[in-house]
């Protein structure tokens, strides 16, 4: 069997694990010596993160670059400009060279409500550094970027915590 240079990963679906799935990844890549960034396009710092912390005290390059859950904003057109922001941090990271490893959390949101242009992110993904690696983790991941992506893993929900009235656990979903 060929080796890619790189590939693409999604992690896509209903279910959960998408970016838990992801960061495991991230882990992994770490422990062969790569160079591994995270941008998190919808997840605001709010939140004191595991996955985060962990990043932390391995020397992980982190951005949280949203301002937290679409249905609580205050003000959709700033969340929208800090998407618009969060693709741009990503772009300049896929063009650089410098990462084996990038994971794009919740980038599928950001293409689904129109804040960055599917063709953009398939041009930037297609042309990335040779080297790099790419995680997108989010919901309704567009076919385009499914279409140039080499692993796509749904997560199908059956059932969750949640809908029997049992909230956000932290070590489980934070």
């Amino acid at each position: 069997m060929a080796r890619a240079e790189s590939i693409i990963l999604v992690n896509t679906g209903h279910g959960k694990g998408k970016s838990s799935a992801a960061f495991g990844v991230m882990g992994r890549g770490w422990a062969r010596g790569w160079t591994v960034g995270v941008v998190q396009f919808i997840k605001s710092g709010k939140w004191k993160v595991g996955e985060k912390k962990l990043a932390d005290h391995l020397g992980i390059e982190w951005h949280t670059l949203g301002d937290g859950f679409t249905w609580e904003s205050t003000d959709l057109d700033e969340t929208a400009a800090k998407g618009r922001h969060a693709w741009s941090v990503a772009a300049e990271k896929l063009a650089s060279g410098k990462y084996d490893m990038l994971i794009f959390d919740e980038l599928t949101y950001a293409v689904k409500y129109g804040w960055v242009p599917v063709e953009d992110v398939v041009a930037a993904l297609t042309g990335r550094s040779p080297k790099t690696n790419v995680i997108i983790t989010g919901r309704d991941c567009p076919e385009e970027i499914i279409a140039i992506a080499d692993t796509v893993t749904e997560m199908r929900k059956i059932k969750h915590a949640y809908e029997q009235g049992i909230g956000a656990k932290k070590g489980i979903e934070y």
